[in-house]
């Protein structure tokens, strides 16, 4: 893959999962990090491990995207420090929460999801992305789901926010084009990371049975594709990855080993 020495790249939701796989991949081909997350313990501790690996410098920021305010301070406060002209933007910040039928849904859950996966990749991706255009170009990958794609039972408004981000892909696409933007959506399957123990509100129990029996992705798998999106020739813009196991053909179709589908 190609060196993004000299690139800034700027990575929400960095303190686990896919965005700490992304920030450590995006770091082994020579990119200068700004590192976001509501848990900024975790995130220090990423960056000190990633220049310890001899990654390129970090820049960590506690940031909460639903907050617009604070976005907007996140981003203007990068100003003298080096890493101000964002090249690549990682929108990858996002959550499920609940599995309840519509008719019986959380409002609260709703709303986490919504101002999370929806409002904050507007906030973020509003913030970032002229300065982008200013400087000549710039990149932006949004981490979708086979859920903006396929809707399976009670996972409705999970499903319609990565809808949403996969239309928001799409359009960001067209209101940019001329302008040497690259935008692409990375949509994996099953993924094990720490998000089933987040939709189950902590039962481990519950979030390990997501992955009996069958091969899930890993959060490096996923980083790996955002990487060869952002690795591409500047004339080719990868616009959308279907990322899936082996052992998964749709969102409720699963071979596991021992019990079928």
């Amino acid at each position: 893959m190609g060196s993004l020495a000299g690139r800034t790249a700027f990575v929400t939701g960095a303190s686990s999962g896919i965005g700490a796989a992304t920030a450590r991949a995006l770091a082994g081909a020579g990119a200068r990090l700004v590192l976001c997350a509501r848990r900024v313990e975790r995130v220090e501790e990423l960056a000190r491990a990633i220049e310890a690996d001899g990654g390129g410098p970090c820049r960590v920021l506690a940031l909460d995207v639903r907050d617009r305010d604070a976005v907007r301070a996140a981003v203007d406060g990068l100003a003298g420090t080096g890493f101000e002209a964002i090249d690549i933007l990682v929108n990858n910040a996002g959550l499920a929460a609940g599995l309840d039928p519509l008719q019986e849904g959380d409002f609260g859950n709703w709303d986490r999801m919504l101002d999370t996966n929806v409002k904050g990749l507007l906030n973020v991706t509003r913030l970032v992305v002229p300065g982008m255009i200013a400087r000549g170009g710039g990149h932006v990958v949004n981490i979708g789901s086979i859920a903006g794609r396929e809707v399976y039972p009670a996972g409705n408004v999970y499903c319609a926010s990565k809808h949403a981000v996969r239309a928001l892909n799409r359009a960001l696409r067209i209101d940019t084009l001329g302008k040497n933007i690259r935008v692409t959506s990375v949509d994996p399957g099953l993924v094990e990371t720490e998000f089933a123990l987040v939709r189950f509100d902590g039962d481990a129990d519950r979030a390990k049975a997501v992955y009996r029996g069958m091969q899930p992705l890993t959060a490096a798998d996923v980083a790996d594709a955002v990487l060869w999106a952002v690795t591409r020739p500047a004339h080719v813009n990868v616009e959308e990855i279907l990322l899936m196991p082996t052992d998964q053909a749709s969102s409720v179709h699963v071979h596991r080993r021992g019990g079928g589908a």
